[in-house]
């Protein structure tokens, strides 16, 4: 039932659901603001460690998913179609344990 005229089925994201967010935020980023994210402005947004974020990229860029020019800031290309790219959902903020008064 869910295939493609030519009776093939849909092709699964090559991506995890992490991985995924990643690239849709790198997309959603690239649309907002004209040019693609820095590190610093994923770590923002996910609210992980700048090494989180820098191994995500690598990971990214191993699995042929990203593209970026060594030495050149903010170079982050996408190399998957954008209509394969989940919805960018919206990050719980964290709650903190210490109480103010």
């Amino acid at each position: 039932m869910n295939q493609l005229l030519d009776g093939q089925p849909p092709a699964q994201p090559r991506f995890t659901e992490k991985q995924g967010q990643y690239l849709a935020f790198i997309w959603t980023y690239g649309l907002l603001n004209g040019r693609s994210p820095a590190e610093r402005d994923m770590q923002r947004f996910f609210g992980v460690t700048a090494p989180s974020v820098h191994q995500m990229m690598l990971t990214l860029e191993r699995a042929g998913l990203i593209r970026r020019q060594p030495g050149l800031a903010r170079s982050i290309e996408l190399l998957v179609e954008p209509d394969s790219l989940p919805r960018l959902q919206p990050i719980e903020p964290v709650k903190s344990s210490v109480q103010r008064s």
